[in-house]
C-alpha cells in the first residue's frame, strides 16, 4: 500500500507572520501579512535545465496548483545565483517570490544578509519539527548560525564506485571498508603500462572531479570551525590525517606527475567518457547520478557502489559520507511570503512531491518518510543509509560562501605536489586566511 501523503484540497487558513531581517544587515523589517487564501501568483526561480529535470519540476508545480486552486505558479528556469543575488535584494514585481539554488555554499550569505526570509516562525505555525523531517546534515547546510533561511529539496550523497570486473580479475572479494584496505586495493588494481597506466585502481589528486579535500575531509569528521566560528583546521587532527593520506595515495600510486599527466587523458566528468565508464579507473568518489549516467552511456566497467572507507581507527563510522544538495526559500523581499511558503512547504515536505521528483531527476529524496517510500525507484539503498548515518556530514555555511573550501583546496593542491611540505604550518596559513576573508565579508 501506498504510503505517500495526500495533498489537501483546499488551503488552510494562514495566520500573518511577522519576519525579521537578519541582525547581520542593516535590511529593513519585512512581514507576511499576505492571505494565502485568496487567489494569487507567485514566481518560483530554479536553476535547472535538463528537459527531464524541467518536467519535473512543472510536474510537482501542477501538482500544487492542483492542491491550491487559488495559488497560481510562474516558473522561471536557469537562474544562476549571481542572479539571485542581484534580484532578490532589489525586489520589485518581476523578482521572484520562491528561489532554489544549488549552491549550499552559499546558504551563509542568503542567510546573515537577510536576503531569504527566516522560515522558523512558518515552520512553527504548521507544527513542522525539522529534526524530525530532514536528516541531520541537510539541516546543517540550510542554517547559518541558527538561522533557518532555506530547507532542503533533494540531496546528493557521495559514495565509492567500483568496477566489479576489476575486482574479479583482481581476486578482490568486496569493497573496501577501511582506508588501509583501499590503499591495498587501489595499488593492486593498477596496471602501468610504462610511464602511463593501462587501469588506474584511484584517482587520487584533488583535480580528480569528484577527489576533493571536503569529500574526503568528511570520513574524518573533520571540523572546519570552533564555536566561535573561528577556522580550526589546523587543530582538528583531521584535516592534516586526510592531507597526509591523500599525498601517500599519491605517491603509492605512481606520483604526481604521472598521475596528473593520466588524468588530463581523462574524458568530461559528466559525458560518456568518464574515467568510470571508460575503465580507465577502476574506483572513484562521485555521486548517486553517476550510476544513471553509466547506463546511458552504456559503460562496461560494470559498476557498483558502497560507502567510501573510512580511517583505521574510526572503523565503527563505516558507512558515512558527505552529503550535499538543492536549497530553496521565501526572498525576503516578497510580498506574498505566506502563500510563497505554502509551495516551499509542499515542495519540501510532501512526500509524494519529494519522490516524484527524486524519481525524476535521480537524486536522493531529503525527506525521512521519501526516504522510506516504496514509490522511490533508481536511488541505490546505500545512498540511502549513508544520507541518514549519524555520521555523515557536510560542509557548513560561512558568511563568505566557500571561500575557506577554496582556501584548503589550494593548499591541498601545493601539498599533493609537493610544493608545500609542511602539513601542519600549511593548516595554520589556511586558519589565518580564512579568518581573515570572513572578517573582511563582515
Amino acid at each position: 500500500m501506498s504510503r505517500t501523503k495526500k495533498v489537501a484540497a483546499a488551503v488552510a487558513a494562514t495566520a500573518a507572520i511577522t519576519l525579521f531581517a537578519s541582525a547581520c544587515t542593516s535590511q529593513s523589517t519585512t512581514q507576511a501579512n499576505d492571505d494565502a487564501t485568496k487567489d494569487v501568483t507567485i514566481t518560483f526561480w530554479h536553476g535547472w535545465t535538463a528537459p527531464n529535470e524541467l518536467k519535473a519540476i512543472n510536474d510537482n508545480v501542477a501538482r500544487f496548483e492542483k492542491a491550491h486552486p487559488n495559488i497560481h505558479v510562474k516558473v522561471q528556469a536557469n537562474i544562476t545565483d549571481d542572479k539571485i543575488n542581484q534580484a532578490v535584494r532589489a525586489g520589485g514585481a518581476s523578482a521572484a517570490d520562491v528561489v532554489s539554488s544549488f549552491t549550499t555554499d552559499n546558504v551563509g550569505k542568503f542567510c546573515s544578509s537577510g536576503a531569504f526570509a527566516d522560515l522558523a516562525p512558518f515552520l512553527k505555525k504548521d507544527n513542522i519539527d525539522p529534526a524530525k523531517v530532514f536528516p541531520k546534515p541537510m539541516l546543517e547546510y540550510t542554517q547559518f548560525q541558527g538561522k533557518r533561511c532555506t530547507l532542503p529539496l533533494l540531496g546528493d550523497v557521495y559514495a565509492l564506485y567500483y568496477s566489479q570486473k576489476a575486482f574479479r580479475e583482481a581476486g578482490i572479494a568486496g569493497p573496501p571498508k577501511t582506508l588501509s584496505e583501499f590503499k591495498a586495493d587501489a595499488v593492486k588494481l593498477t596496471k602501468s603500462s610504462g610511464a602511463s597506466y593501462s587501469q588506474l585502481g584511484f584517482m587520487p589528486n584533488f583535480h580528480g572531479y569528484e577527489s576533493t579535500p571536503g569529500h574526503f575531509a568528511a570520513q574524518w569528521g573533520a571540523k572546519y570551525f570552533d564555536a566561535s566560528g573561528k577556522a580550526q583546521l589546523a587543530k582538528d587532527k583531521g584535516f592534516a590525517e586526510m592531507l597526509t593520506w591523500q599525498r601517500d595515495m599519491v605517491k603509492s600510486l605512481g606520483g604526481f606527475d604521472k598521475l596528473e599527466k593520466y588524468r588530463n587523458t581523462f574524458g568530461d566528468e559528466f559525458g560518456a567518457k568518464n574515467p568510470l565508464h571508460t575503465g580507465q579507473v577502476a574506483m572513484g568518489i562521485d555521486g548517486e547520478w553517476r550510476l544513471g549516467m553509466a547506463k546511458e552511456a552504456n559503460a562496461t566497467s560494470d559498476l557498483a557502489v558502497a560507502p567510501f572507507p573510512v580511517p583505521d581507527d574510526q572503523a565503527d563510522t563505516y558507512g558515512r559520507g558527505y552529503l550535499s544538495g538543492t536549497i530553496v526559500g521565501v526572498a525576503n523581499t516578497s510580498s506574498k511570503k505566506n502563500a510563497s511558503w505554502e509551495l516551499v512547504k509542499f515542495m519540501t515536505t510532501d512526500t509524494q512531491a519529494v519522490v516524484s521528483f527524486a524519481n525524476a531527476i535521480h537524486n536522493v529524496p531529503s525527506t525521512f518518510e521519501a526516504q522510506k517510500s516504496p514509490e522511490l525507484t533508481g536511488v541505490p539503498k546505500v545512498f540511502l543509509d549513508i544520507a541518514q548515518n549519524q555520521y555523515s556530514n557536510t560542509t557548513p555555511a560561512s558568511l563568505n560562501g566557500g571561500a575557506y573550501q577554496v582556501t584548503l583546496q589550494d593548499f591541498g593542491y601545493a601539498f599533493e605536489s609537493g610544493k608545500k611540505t609542511d602539513v601542519q604550518a600549511g593548516l595554520q596559513g589556511v586558519d589565518a586566511q580564512v579568518d581573515k576573508d570572513i572578517a573582511q565579508a563582515k
